[in-house]
């Protein structure tokens, strides 16, 4: 029997790693199931591309979100994160995390949105059952870096179905959450105005607005023909709103 090499240096050479970019492949483990594989430096990851990334099932369960759920329903009261639920559910963030940005990279929106959906319910669970504040100001403070990677995965699983409204609308749902949780953060307008998040979800909605023809509502036009002091527009604008509000017989 031959023994095969323990080294890697032939894996590395068929796909080198590239500073700065994000890249991942899709190949077949040797029973035919599909993985996920990020380039990283010094190494390469492996992941599942079905429940958990490291393909473990902690306590027979799919996640350890799935795990901790079901510890917090059984143990109610008594229920608490202590230093090694903490470290699992920081350990499950992370390999969340490496997954979603592996699914953006190879342009599989829909599962980088739903694994950034489980990031989202995983910290509003860790927040909720904070051992202390400080732990749980940690993990919100990504919140917004999560929104993002979701509201572009959304934005562009729509385009990908040609729906220009539906994106612009996933879009604008995101500006919103990005915007709320920061100012739970203590932001002000002027730092939203500044948030490169939020600066580059807003050029993508004008791109996708000029690209597509799209026209914002009328309640926005409205809005900002009122800050213009475009009256005679605004006027306008509030008949058409009226128009479209009047029943159909």
């Amino acid at each position: 029997m031959t023994k095969r090499p323990q080294h890697l240096d032939d894996l590395f050479e068929e796909w080198p790693y590239e500073f700065g970019e994000v890249v991942a492949r899709l190949v077949l483990g040797h029973d035919g199931r599909e993985l996920l594989q990020l380039r990283i430096d010094m190494g390469i990851l492996q992941l599942e591309v079905n429940g958990r990334p490291d393909g473990t099932h902690p306590g027979g369960e799919l996640t350890y979100f799935d795990y901790i759920c079901r510890l917090a329903a059984e143990e109610g009261t008594d229920f608490e994160l202590d230093d090694r639920r903490c470290v699992e559910i920081d350990r499950e963030f992370v390999q969340f995390y490496h997954r979603r940005i592996a699914w953006l990279a190879l342009g599989d929106f829909d599962r980088a949105a739903s694994d950034a959906d489980h990031s989202l319910q995983l910290m509003d669970f860790a927040s909720l059952h904070a051992p202390h504040q400080e732990w749980a100001e940690m993990h919100e403070q990504y919140r917004p870096f999560v929104l993002f990677h979701r509201t572009q995965a959304a934005a562009l699983s729509a385009l990908e179905s040609l729906d220009p409204n539906k994106a612009i609308s996933e879009i604008e749902d995101g500006l919103h959450q990005i915007a709320d949780a920061y100012r739970l953060q203590g932001a002000d307008e002027e730092d939203l105005a500044e948030d490169e998040f939020m600066l580059r979800l807003e050029d993508m909605k004008e791109s996708l607005e000029e690209q597509y023809e799209i026209e914002p509502p009328l309640s926005k036009q409205l809005a900002e023909a009122v800050a213009r002091e475009q009256y005679e527009l605004a006027a306008e604008l509030r008949d058409r709103i009226a128009r479209h509000k009047q029943p159909r017989s």
